[in-house]
């Protein structure tokens, strides 16, 4: 969970919203956003730790999600100097003029900076 919330706030950014701790059912959450939480609108990542687990398995079903941001060359150069993860440096999408970008997590997970 922490190095989870490290690369989630420190890394990219967002902000913790809260922390729930079920010690009898053996699991922790945190929520992590841009904004202020759901009261602006905004949605919510939400970081599971299940006490006792070593690994995860990635699964085949979850592709990445996506976030929006002004300007997805200055978000990976930001990323880069906090030591995260670039995995597809920002430039246009095949056959399109957006600007994407593709970072991933401690745990391997993508993500995608669109810039808008």
């Amino acid at each position: 969970m922490a190095r989870s919330l490290d690369f989630y706030t420190n890394v990219l950014g967002m902000n913790l919203l809260r922390t729930t701790e079920r010690p009898e059912q053996k699991y922790s959450l945190a929520f992590v956003a841009y904004g202020k939480g759901n009261a602006d609108g905004q949605s919510e990542i939400e970081l599971t730790y299940n006490h006792g687990v070593d690994a995860y398995d990635m699964g085949t079903a979850y592709g990445h999600i996506a976030i929006q941001v002004p300007d997805a060359y200055a978000a990976c150069d930001k990323i880069k100097a906090a030591g995260g993860n670039v995995t597809r440096e920002a430039g246009p999408v095949m056959g399109g003029d957006t600007i994407i970008a593709f970072v991933t997590d401690p745990d391997g997970y993508k993500i995608e900076l669109i810039q808008r």
